[in-house]
């Protein structure tokens, strides 16, 4: 096989920085399993990575990329022959193992996961570790009693990959759906996604003392952390299940024992990178039924794989919405 184009990143300095670069398998991480890359997708997490915004590569270089979607080249694990199309998202891809932004992926066969029936490959990462996130953070708070009876759930960072996949999710499961947003402008596009009501953060007294609030919400999806989801303890029902999954407003939570105590709230981390294989394959099952977005294909835009650069930048500066598709084959 010849070379072939992917996109690494390197350590420069106190940071880093990420380049297009030919490399050929044998400059690959090891894995039983080599897949012809079609598309991948940025996440967050891959922007932070590919910009040196945020100290989230753990060994360099490394291919950028949590996600990655594609037909397999090869494969030395019977369970996987050449041609099949699978998906890859999470572990250590693109953080410690050389990632999806690339036109070849090597990784261990205990990753990958069969593309499930009804779903493209363009889907799968139209939905990738941002879909896999939501639909693994309803799953939890369902195991939680949560249920559309309950009340209203509320989503934060509600216009970015996971918020912007939750919000349909949750409305095709019958929720009435609350969405915070700091950007004004992107209210048409949350109603559009199915939210009943569009609450802007600059509304909310992040930065109260009181130990408990008006009770509003049974369930929550927080993508934001720090200040955001001291609050939501603060404002949940009694016995409401708050779905922790991020920390884009920062990692330290302020709040006390009162809302646990007296309201019976419960706080559950969700860590989509390290879900066993039996449950990570129930989430893409129901990704391809109950809690497959209405309009996915209006949430994600596509770009080229040479527009990644640009791409990353501006989503550390909070600019754009939903998910972005990185069409690497013929690209």
């Amino acid at each position: 096989m010849s070379s072939f184009l992917a996109y690494r990143i390197f350590e420069e300095g106190a940071g880093s920085t990420g380049r297009f670069v030919d490399l050929t398998l044998d400059d690959l991480d090891p894995g039983e399993v080599v897949i012809r890359t079609h598309y991948s997708s940025v996440n967050y997490k891959d922007a932070l990575a590919a910009t040196g915004a945020g100290k989230v590569i753990r060994r360099f270089p490394c291919v950028g990329g949590i996600d990655a979607a594609g037909v397999v080249e090869s494969s030395r694990d019977a369970r996987f022959r050449p041609g099949d199309e699978v998906l890859v998202t999470g572990y250590d891809m693109g953080v410690a193992h050389d990632g999806g932004f690339a036109e070849y992926v090597r990784v261990p066969s205990a990753w990958v996961v069969p593309l499930p029936q009804g779903l493209s490959l363009f889907e799968a990462m139209a939905l990738g570790t941002a879909g896999f996130t939501a639909a693994l953070a309803i799953h939890r708070l369902e195991q939680n009693e949560l249920s559309p009876d309950k009340g209203r759930v509320i989503v934060t960072g509600a216009t970015g990959g996971v918020g912007s996949l939750a919000i349909p999710m949750l409305v095709r499961l019958g929720y009435d759906v609350v969405a915070v947003t700091g950007k004004d402008g992107d209210n048409a596009y949350l109603r559009a996604l199915g939210a009943s009501e569009i609450l802007p953060r600059d509304a909310i007294d992040l930065n109260s003392t009181r130990p408990l609030e008006s009770a509003k919400w049974a369930g929550a999806l927080d993508a934001v952390g720090g200040t955001m989801l001291g609050w939501l303890t603060r404002t949940m029902q009694q016995d409401g299940v708050i779905a922790s999954f991020g920390n884009a407003g920062g990692a330290e939570l302020l709040t006390t024992v009162y809302p646990f105590i007296l309201r019976g709230v419960r706080l559950i981390g969700i860590d989509s990178a390290a879900t066993a294989m039996p449950l990570r394959r129930e989430i893409w099952r129901r990704l391809s039924s109950d809690l497959r977005p209405a309009r996915l294909q209006s949430v994600a835009r596509t770009i080229a794989f040479r527009e990644l650069p640009a791409v990353c930048d501006a989503m550390v500066h909070g600019m754009g919405h939903g998910r972005v598709v990185v069409q690497i084959r013929n690209s």
